[in-house]
């Protein structure tokens, strides 16, 4: 590539944006994007090239440019070999793995517990404190616990994913809950809803939007977490993978790795936004049958 070409490229990805803010829906959900994209990758050549030197011999004879960060295309080489053997693939699983289980047991314990405690009002003065107390301990205070409790293995992993998605989870439910207009509640009691059914049929479909916004957010927390968690608590998975290639001084697989967790990360969220466009929890009722 020329020493011009990617501040060409970034023109014509400006040109792209201008153009593409005037075309019709769907087209600039695609275009916009994409043009975003170009300039990032264009960017990213143009600072690492800066960064390089060249390397001279005895002599005083160009040998080859060293390079401190790894372009773009250094990075797409040097992960061909960790794609090729399918090392990229098992460790990327090891992480959805340990997200999905530590994430599950957070909602599944974090859910109900946040509606118990928005929806009793007792139960809600003993439990709130705690919550706020242990909330904003960071995860990664977890992992010398972690580590001495399940010792180097996916346990560890899971339970530091399950600890940062819970908090998000069991606050933004109980926060649900007492913000539900009270009108709901009582025009259920005027038609003769009260206890298992008031709650199954009002309160619960009134909660979900919300439910699926902390959802939204403890899981893009988790994702996070997984990374540093893998670091040190496992010996396997994108966090390891980072850590593993900046001891060999793979730094190109480093980054490839980055965007390995970036790619995956957006998955997720598209997935989690899916769940916002069920009618129930776009409206926040159930259908009636």
């Amino acid at each position: 590539m020329t020493p011009f070409a990617p501040y060409l490229i970034i023109a014509l990805a400006l040109v792209l944006i201008v153009v593409g803010k005037r075309l019709k829906d769907p087209a600039p959900v695609i275009v916009l994007p994409l043009a975003t994209f170009i300039i990032f990758f264009c960017v990213w050549h143009i600072a690492a090239v800066a960064k390089s030197y060249p390397l001279n011999d005895a002599q005083g004879n160009f040998v080859r440019m060293v390079e401190v960060f790894p372009t773009p295309w250094s990075t797409l080489q040097g992960m061909l070999v960790p794609v090729k053997d399918g090392m990229l693939l098992r460790y990327a699983v090891a992480s959805v793995y340990r997200v999905a289980v530590g994430f599950g047991i957070a909602a599944a314990i974090g859910i109900p517990l946040g509606l118990l405690a928005g929806w009793y009002l007792r139960t809600g003065q003993a439990l709130n404190p705690l919550f706020q107390f242990l909330r904003p301990i960071s995860p990664i205070a977890w992992i010398p616990i972690a580590v001495l409790w399940f010792g180097v293995k996916d346990e560890a992993a899971i339970f530091l994913i399950a600890i940062s998605s819970f908090f998000p989870i069991v606050v933004g439910t109980m926060t649900a809950v007492r913000t539900i207009p009270l009108v709901y509640v009582r025009s259920a009691q005027n038609f003769g809803l009260e206890g298992y059914e008031l709650f199954r049929r009002v309160v619960l479909p009134a909660c979900l939007p919300q439910i699926i916004t902390s959802l939204r957010l403890a899981l893009g927390i988790a994702w996070m977490v997984i990374v540093a968690a893998e670091m040190i608590a496992v010996d396997s998975g994108l966090g390891y993978l980072i850590m593993d290639a900046r001891n060999a001084n793979y730094y190109d697989r480093v980054v490839g790795a980055m965007i390995t967790i970036g790619l995956i990360g957006i998955a997720l969220d598209w997935s989690m936004r899916r769940l916002e466009r069920i009618d129930e929890v776009r409206w926040g009722f159930t259908k009636q049958s």
